[in-house]
């Protein structure tokens, strides 16, 4: 299991007539922390597309906990626990970063597809080689 937390500053556009961060912002701000987490560990999404392949999304599921209102400073946690299958499942927890408290979690799911032909695909070598020392091969 790989996890690594990025902070958001929730923007006025952010939110809605209620006040509270809009429920498909959350989406944005999982695709921060996803980005983020690759960025960390050396591989940057544009790396992934300059390789020739694409990751998109085929699911996510959203738990919507606690409102998150504008100016909260939001950490977001990504975390991959399978690393070397086509398809990518990755959790986040979105917490308040001064109380700690719950705001959202969720999961994403993505697979591998060659970006001409649009098929999926194993991960690329240039994936499985940025996670390769954070799991085992059995992992």
């Amino acid at each position: 299991m790989l996890k690594h937390t990025t902070q958001i500053r929730v923007r006025y556009a952010d939110t809605d007539k209620m006040q509270f961060v809009y429920n498909g912002k959350y989406l944005e701000y999982f695709e921060v922390g996803r980005t983020e987490f690759l960025r960390n560990i050396g591989l940057a999404y544009i790396e992934i597309e300059k390789a020739g392949f694409q990751l998109p999304l085929i699911e996510a599921n959203l738990k919507y906990k606690k409102p998150a209102v504008y100016d909260d400073l939001l950490d977001v946690e990504a975390t991959v626990s399978t690393p070397y299958s086509a398809k990518v499942l990755i959790t986040y927890k979105i917490t308040h970063h001064e109380t700690g408290e719950t705001i959202c979690e969720g999961y994403t799911s993505h697979m591998f597809i060659h970006a001409e032909s649009k098929k999926p695909t194993r991960p690329p070598k240039i994936y499985v080689e940025k996670l390769a020392p954070y799991f085992s091969k059995n992992s």
